[in-house]
């Protein structure tokens, strides 16, 4: 039966993001022989795939600051067998990428490629997860480089800030508001990093993502290139850190005399991801400083001309979070931006959310969510996520069902528990 011609004289019918079912596409799960996890999503149409191993090897598991960081970083700087030359252009030959990175509580390894270099690559990368011997030169050489960036970052205010209000927020002890120094790298070891790389890497916590068009024998492969590892099921012997919060709230620094902005950061302590009010607080956020058309901007950019941009966000750390707000400021006008800010926490606190702004806010979210499941890449971000936070398919589920559900007397409620400036530690570097 022939199809009706479109009538292109009628609009498409509009529909709010809010309607939309999403759905989370359901990922496959595997143990190696080793009991090593391997999460996957198989899907896209181009034939290239992402491989992520995710360790217990952030700073969070370290003994002394910097050694997980470097640790991380130098992975790819030498082996038994290669050197770091060799390794970057055995990746580059086969046209793939991999990237290492270190967090708070985890590094990983990430490798981009196309999946018919799989036999190629797979071997390579567990020869760097297995045989790298950091070179004293190599060390060497990351030391003064990495010393010369930070003599260049200390001359930044918006560094300064950065580094200043994790540490008044959590301790600068503490594995979340500790920072690097020039003492610090000097006192690097590379007998340290061979410790660390055995205890968390060779034989540590690890689990693995893969997503994008896998070939068949998918499993297979790793289980035959990572699975007689002595790699751990669980992790083991984490640390725990007791919170040293600064007494002290407000904090005025100078540090460029010259410089003609002034850097601004207010924090309190949030909840994380496992309370109960924290997908609620997503959508607080989003009102006062989460995205372009925020509170925070609409009054401090486009009203008052104070800033080119501003945002608020909840941290994403395991243990413990907190509710940043982050800004560069004209320093002549820095001390009216940070009363705005807190102008805007009053309002919140004191009248109740407008229904359009509301819904504007809930749009917002289910499309950027959208966006975020658009893609094997993607889809598998957000189930890492949830694993690594220890949550299941039914938190995305239930945070979907918040930001459609949520109501203004809850977000007032909400406002008044959290958005109370008395719990803020608050900081200007000029």
């Amino acid at each position: 039966m022939p199809t009706q011609p479109l009538n292109r004289t009628l609009a498409p019918l509009i529909k709010d993001a809010v309607e939309f079912d999403l759905k989370l596409q359901p990922i496959q799960r595997f143990t190696l022989d080793n009991g090593v996890e391997v999460f996957a999503i198989d899907a896209g149409t181009e034939e290239v795939l992402q491989l992520e191993w995710i360790f217990s090897a952030g700073n969070w598991h370290e003994k002394k600051n910097l050694v997980a960081a470097v640790t991380n970083h130098l992975l790819k700087n030498g082996t038994v067998k290669r050197t770091a030359y060799t390794l970057n252009e055995h990746f580059e030959y086969f046209g793939s990428y991999l990237n290492r990175a270190c967090y708070s509580e985890h590094a990983t390894i990430t490798l981009h490629c196309l999946n018919k270099h799989l036999n190629e690559l797979l071997p390579v990368v567990r020869e760097i997860m297995t045989e790298s011997i950091f070179p004293e030169d190599e060390l060497q050489l990351f030391k003064t480089i990495s010393k010369q960036k930070l003599e260049v970052n200390l001359k930044k205010c918006e560094f300064i800030a950065n580094r200043l209000i994790d540490s008044y927020v959590y301790g600068p002890e503490h594995p979340y508001g500790k920072y690097s120094s020039f003492e610090a790298y000097d006192a690097l070891q590379r007998e340290e990093l061979l410790e660390y790389y055995q205890q968390q890497y060779v034989n540590g916590h690890c689990r693995i993502f893969v997503a994008g068009k896998l070939p068949a024998d998918i499993m297979s492969l790793l289980n035959m290139t990572f699975g007689s590892m002595p790699l751990r099921k669980n992790v083991e012997n984490v640390n725990q850190y007791t919170i040293a919060a600064a007494d002290q709230k407000k904090y005025r620094v100078a540090n460029d005399p010259d410089g003609v902005q002034g850097a601004i950061r207010l924090a309190a302590h949030a909840p994380g991801r496992s309370d109960p009010d924290y997908p609620k607080l997503q959508v607080l956020n989003n009102i006062y400083g989460g995205y372009f058309g925020s509170r925070l901007m609409s009054n401090i950019r486009e009203d008052k001309g104070y800033t080119y941009g501003i945002h608020s966000f909840l941290e994403n750390h395991m243990h413990q979070s907190a509710w940043v707000v982050s800004t560069e400021a004209g320093r002549d006008v820095a001390e009216a931006a940070v009363t705005e800010i807190y102008n805007e926490m009053e309002d919140l606190r004191e009248e109740l959310v407008e229904d359009d702004e509301l819904m504007l806010v809930k749009n917002h979210m289910m499309g950027t969510l959208l966006s975020e499941l658009d893609g094997p890449f993607h889809i598998m971000s957000k189930w890492k996520n949830l694993i690594l936070n220890n949550l299941d398919e039914s938190y995305f589920y239930k945070t979907i069902e918040t930001i459609k559900t949520i109501t203004a007397e809850e977000l007032q409620a909400l406002s008044v528990k959290y958005l109370d400036p008395k719990k803020f530690y608050e900081l200007i570097v000029v």
